[in-house]
């Protein structure tokens, strides 16, 4: 006679302590199970429901005097933030505590762009008072409370026009500024060691590569964004579209790819090394794009508009996941992610830095392990089913203010019937008569090397 006994230790199947989650054993076999096909998908549909309920991305913001022109993020600490405003001031915040650490004076106008060395001790700002400065910057006291003081500029470099934009070198003691020309400066030389000029009569921004250091991009009044490399000390490509491109961010992650932020309310991904098509069109704006940048893990880019939105968009998605947007929020001219891609800040013109979340729904503090799985159970969830309609639905459904709403229905409308009319030309017309250029190769005019 054969007899079975199920053996089980103790330790296994009691609790230490009565906060203790028991232990539940499972039978995994399919076969035990014939409904799971649909208890996961009610599953998916209640995560995407919920994450929509526990959307909640604003977190703060951080008051200034005047309109906000530009933001710049320390590479060394994560709760560093610097920024600059129109009346000629830059502040240097703790974003943890969400107070002032230093009021930075000294321009006599607006302060156009400001940028931090790779270390997070110094910053540089460049104003249309033809100045570029150089500030200390020091660390958050570990005491709370008020510690705001005023300060003023280590060193000064003085240029011969006034300034549109700057970034700093991820390596080197050097930085680049933008103006009626690019000039490339060193903290121990009063004057520019190079200079690059390219066709363009002002040039509105600069971008350092942080994959490749010696790489530099800039955009100009002539529609084109142009190439340079410091160490030959030559332009490298130019290429020229329809409408201005405002900014310019690169790829953290991959050294040859950059994003621009357009005129004609979309961003255009490019390959430095094609750029006789963009890699991808992002669109959902219903403005100019004025400000982009991309998180540190590469993945994604957020993007401010002069639509009164800011917009978090995947580095290969045509549209955007996340859309944010206040009642009291201006036109947003300068947008950053955070050190550690948690967390987005946008400069507006109504005198605030606003501070969210990366992930609208995302719970913040200290998570115990099994709610780290939950969530990431939960988000896989959405992703496997997102083909389906409800849940597809209720997970792309973003509220929009009125106007951006609008206008973004009648900019739909524009498109769907110019592409109608070019259908109907393309049947009555000879075959090969009219030639379809892809929206990737539409808005490119010329390229030159």
């Amino acid at each position: 006679m054969k007899v079975k006994t199920i053996n089980r230790s103790e330790e296994a199947c009691t609790r230490e302590r009565t906060s203790d989650l028991l232990k539940v054993h499972r039978n995994l076999d399919p076969a035990l199970h014939p409904l799971e096909k649909e208890v996961e998908y009610t599953r998916a549909l209640n995560a995407a429901k919920l994450q929509r309920v526990f959307a909640k991305p604003f977190l703060g913001a951080l008051p200034h005097d005047d309109g906000v022109t530009c933001l710049a993020r320390s590479p060394a600490q994560l709760n560093s933030l610097v920024s600059g405003t129109a009346d000629g001031t830059v502040r240097l915040w703790d974003v943890a505590a969400q107070r002032c650490l230093r009021r930075l004076e000294g321009h006599t106008a607006a302060v156009r762009g400001a940028a931090v060395a790779p270390n997070g001790l110094v910053a540089v700002s460049c104003s249309t008072d033809a100045t570029v400065r150089l500030w200390r910057l020091p660390y958050a006291p570990f005491l709370g409370g008020r510690v705001e003081e005023s300060d003023e500029a280590v060193l000064q470099f003085q240029g011969s026009h006034g300034f549109t934009g700057i970034d700093h070198h991820w390596q080197d003691s050097v930085f680049a500024t933008s103006g009626a020309k690019v000039d490339v400066w060193d903290h121990d030389r009063s004057q520019p060691t190079a200079t690059f000029s390219w066709g363009a009569d002002t040039v509105h921004s600069v971008r350092f590569n942080p994959a490749e250091p010696d790489v530099l991009a800039t955009t100009g009044s002539d529609r084109s964004i142009a190439l340079y490399d410091l160490r030959t000390g030559k332009p490298i490509r130019k290429l020229i579209m329809q409408t201005r491109t405002n900014r310019v961010a690169w790829n953290p992650m991959e050294a040859f790819n950059f994003t621009a932020a357009n005129e004609d309310c979309n961003l255009y991904s490019y390959d430095m090394r094609k750029l006789s098509q963009a890699t991808c069109v992002h669109q959902d704006f219903v403005s100019a794009v004025m400000d982009v940048d991309y998180s540190p893990t590469g993945r994604e880019f957020v993007a401010g508009g002069y639509d009164r939105s800011v917009r978090v968009f995947p580095t290969g998605g045509g549209h955007s996941r996340e859309v944010y947007h206040t009642k009291r929020m201006q036109r947003v001219f300068a947008v950053r992610f955070s050190g550690d891609a948690s967390y987005v800040f946008s400069g507006s013109d109504d005198m605030n830095v606003r501070i969210w979340k990366a992930e609208a729904s995302e719970q913040r503090g200290t998570l115990l392990p099994r709610e780290r799985q939950k969530a990431a159970y939960d988000k896989a969830l959405v992703e496997r089913y997102k083909h389906l309609p409800e849940v597809g639905r209720i997970a792309r459904h973003r509220h929009l203010p009125t106007a951006i709403y609008k206008a973004g229905k009648q900019r739909r409308e524009i498109i769907d019937n110019d592409a109608k009319k070019q259908r109907r030309r393309i049947a009555h017309s000879a075959p090969g008569t009219h030639k379809v250029k892809p929206a990737r190769k539409k808005k490119i005019v010329a390229e030159q090397e």
